[in-house]
């Protein structure tokens, strides 16, 4: 099948947004007079939705309604500044568009569009798919079908750069080549440290 669109997660593939994450969720953590997060939890979050990961960091919270909702009230934007593009992302879009198709799948929820506007990336990519938009996150595969309907393909005609084992799942259960990013654990057709090789990837994999 010939490639025509390019997919993305969002955290640790398009952005290093570890001190983000960290720092929002020892927000929340302190507020509720709690340690902050544990390495363990650092992961976990980094790769869920807010709900999952609040669900985790609050195991034996008697009202997590009451911790989301505390969630929701927290100004984002102030985060937002510490999530880092990465290297070389920029000019990889731009090499992409407009042979290819671009788009994102996210386990990110309300502050996803906030973080593309905010670095000026929004117009990059034909569709972004939040949790937000979906029933079921990731691994479910509903954000990918979305992709696969507006672009009007089939899974084998993209392709998806993740970090994660959510990812992992994530395209085993869409039937996507994985794209591993600075992961050489995960089970994937191809790794990648850089954005910078990004662009040799796919002109061999256009050509094929």
């Amino acid at each position: 099948m010939k490639l025509k669109v390019v997919a993305f997660d969002c955290d640790g593939v398009l952005f290093d947004s570890r001190d983000s994450n960290i720092a929002f969720y020892n927000h929340i953590l302190a507020h509720f007079q709690r340690p902050p997060l544990s390495a363990a939890a650092i992961d976990f979050v980094h790769a869920h939705t807010v709900y999952e990961s609040l669900a985790y960091i609050f195991p034996d919270h008697p009202d997590l309604e009451e911790v989301l909702a505390y969630c929701r009230s927290v100004d984002y934007q102030q985060f937002i500044p510490l999530m880092r593009p990465e290297p070389f992302l920029v000019e990889f879009l731009q090499f992409l568009r407009p042979r290819f198709g671009t788009a994102v799948a996210t386990n990110r929820t309300t502050t996803t569009q906030a973080v593309f506007e905010y670095h000026r990336l929004k117009d990059f990519f034909d569709i972004i798919v939040s949790a937000q938009d979906v029933a079921r996150p990731k691994p479910d595969p509903e954000a990918f079908w979305r992709i696969c309907q507006y672009f009007g393909i089939r899974p084998e005609e993209a392709l998806y750069f993740g970090d994660s084992v959510v990812d992992q799942e994530f395209a085993r259960n869409c039937g996507v080549k994985l794209v591993a990013f600075r992961n050489p654990n995960l089970a994937a057709d191809y790794y990648l440290d850089s954005f910078g090789q990004a662009p040799a990837l796919i002109q061999t994999l256009a050509a094929g």
